[in-house]
């Protein structure tokens, strides 16, 4: 009865520590199902009768993420003037109140055209009236400025600038395109 119990307990440890080499289930073989050795390297069969290469380590190489920028044009060092910038996407806009009329100023953007436009603040019941734009041409200087006139004065206006055409970075983030002011009043 003792040997019995020793003879069990020593193929159970046998079991745990061989495996199924232990049983003759594992091991390289030749002729053995799960493994194979051809011409010098070990192979997984997965499909009977197609020897597949074992897994090997890879080392990559890193490679820097490119992130999301967005970036102003570089200044010309012969502009003065600091435009403020509040938002990424918006061209700094800088209005004067005039009779009737509101003057319009902003950094020149990546050579593109304009359009600018006074939109009166007052409630209106259904559907808004379409703003009038005024189409500028790309300037060259550092600044460019328009004036819209026929405004009622005394009136709230919020005068919003559109560069269409600014392009975009290389990742596709569109470069600064639009502007608003505050609240304006025409004189």
């Amino acid at each position: 009865m003792r040997h019995t119990r020793i003879a069990i307990v020593l193929a159970a440890a046998s079991l745990t520590l061989g495996g199924c080499a232990a049983l003759g289930l594992g091991g390289d073989k030749s002729g053995d199902s799960s493994a194979a050795t051809q011409g010098g390297k070990s192979w997984i069969v997965v499909d009977q009768g197609k020897a597949t290469p074992s897994p090997a380590e890879s080392v990559g190489k890193a490679t820097a993420t490119p992130a999301v920028s967005l970036s102003a044009p570089t200044p010309d060092p012969s502009c003065t003037k600091i435009w403020p910038r509040t938002e990424p996407v918006m061209i700094p806009v800088e209005v004067t109140p005039g009779a009737g009329s509101l003057t319009v100023a902003w950094p020149t953007q990546f050579d593109s055209n304009y359009r600018v436009t006074a939109v009166l603040q007052d409630l209106v019941v259904g559907p808004q009236p379409e703003p009038v734009w005024k189409d500028v041409p790309a300037g060259t200087g550092c600044s460019m400025s328009t004036t819209i006139t026929g405004l009622t004065p005394g009136e709230a206006y919020i005068v919003w600038l559109d560069a269409p055409n600014t392009g975009r970075e290389l990742d596709g983030t569109p470069h600064l395109y639009s502007g608003r002011s505050g609240v304006v009043y025409p004189k």
